[in-house]
């Protein structure tokens, strides 16, 4: 048999533009058309109970937020649950800007935990979760604002036994004071998230929640190592494996503002995609679709083919593309001058962006191609042990 390199070529390009269609569109059609079928059975999926109202903790890890911590222990206070339910605690470990004393000042009933090293938040949460006498433990960030309802909207799904976590919603506050490639690009993918992950629990479970907001039933917490980047994923993909769903809840949402700059954007960006790649190898057994079926199929398709292969298909796809062009084929004349246009979109809107030019348009082609750059950036720092658990948290505008 002779081989034909440009049959290669067309076999690596079209297999590369399958599953690149696949991970960012096509998962999210095919469990859209899933569900579409599922709902006229007309087959009712069990409520959750509107008048389920346990004891609950609210763990806050902070460090140095003694600008912000004010306004959180007031939303935090604001919540609409029963006070003699509700457990409010904060952790920060590490601070030295006055913070503690600022909460111990409250009083309130709030419970304050500090230690004068700083080891990181998921050994703040695992520090935390020592004093949790309650039932169910929600986490959330200390510079977000959650909505009143958040912490009744969250628990009613735990009155069903199979729901192990609920995963709250992240909204990115934007207006057109805000609207450069941080906070747009930020945003929509966010807003694009949020439809994958209603699809994603719909369809069986969250593929893992966001640290901004989430619950898990505290008897099925297991202490993360201290090395871990990404604990929220972790966290909750630990609880899927054990055969419980992560439920989605949209009505319970936590608001942050957008990154201050790209720059601040790709800092936060860089240690997740570390976090990703230490993620699927800590979660290597998930790879067994055969042992974990549909949490297998969620996870390889939503999370291992975004962040471990598709950065590899896009230059592979691209210049495959460039060889084929040789044959006078039309079709992969198109397809090629389709990508340059897409790339060419990308780079005038990393051009606009730095000179605080705003064209919207450009903003998605911009924050896709940066976030799969970011990937190759994470995955080096991950590989040569240089991503601390220590991170330098991005600054935030005023919302």
């Amino acid at each position: 048999m002779v081989f034909d390199p440009y049959l290669a070529l067309a076999i690596i390009f079209w297999i590369s533009l399958f599953i690149l269609f696949y991970s960012y569109a096509g998962y999210g059609l095919i469990l859209f058309s899933i569900l579409k079928i599922k709902n006229l059975s007309k087959r009712k999926t069990p409520r959750a109970s509107e008048n389920f109202e346990p004891e609950v903790s609210l763990v806050i890890a902070s460090f140095n937020e003694a600008g912000i911590i004010r306004n959180k222990i007031k939303n935090s206070l604001e919540l609409d649950y029963p006070n003699n339910k509700l457990k409010i605690i904060f952790v920060t470990d590490g601070s030295d800007d006055g913070s503690p004393e600022i909460l111990k000042h409250f009083g309130n009933g709030i419970e304050v935990l500090h230690s004068e090293e700083r080891k990181g938040k998921v050994a703040a949460i695992n520090r935390a979760m020592q004093y949790v006498t309650t039932p169910f433990v929600i986490f959330c960030d200390c510079n977000t604002t959650l909505n009143a309802q958040a912490v009744k909207e969250i628990v009613k799904h735990f009155s069903n036994e199979n729901v192990g976590a609920v995963a709250g919603e992240k909204k990115v506050i934007t207006n057109s004071q805000m609207s450069d490639a941080a906070g747009a690009g930020e945003g929509l993918y966010w807003k694009y998230e949020s439809f994958l992950k209603k699809l994603d629990s719909d369809f069986y479970t969250v593929v893992g929640a966001a640290g901004e907001l989430f619950s898990v039933r505290t008897n099925l917490f297991e202490p993360v190592p201290t090395s871990v980047l990404l604990d929220d994923f972790i966290i909750s993909m630990k609880i899927c494996q054990k055969g419980y769903r992560v439920i989605y809840e949209p009505n319970a949402f936590a608001s942050e503002a957008p990154s201050f700059s790209m720059k601040d954007e790709q800092k936060r960006k860089i240690r997740i995609s570390s976090g990703g790649f230490q993620s699927v190898l800590l979660l290597k057994e998930l790879l067994n679709i055969f042992k974990y079926k549909k949490l297998s199929f969620q996870y390889i398709s939503h999370r291992v083919l975004r962040w471990i292969v598709c950065p590899i298909l896009i230059p592979l796809m691209f210049f495959s593309n460039l060889l084929l062009l040789s044959m006078g084929n039309i079709l992969y004349t198109t397809l090629f001058f389709i990508q340059i246009t897409f790339f060419a979109m990308a780079s005038l809107g990393w051009l606009f962006a730095s000179r605080n030019i705003k064209i919207r348009a450009l903003f998605i082609p911009y924050y896709f191609l940066f976030m799969n750059l970011t990937l190759y950036i994470g995955f080096a720092r991950y590989v040569n042990n240089r991503q601390t658990v220590l991170w330098e948290k991005a600054k935030r505008r005023d919302a």
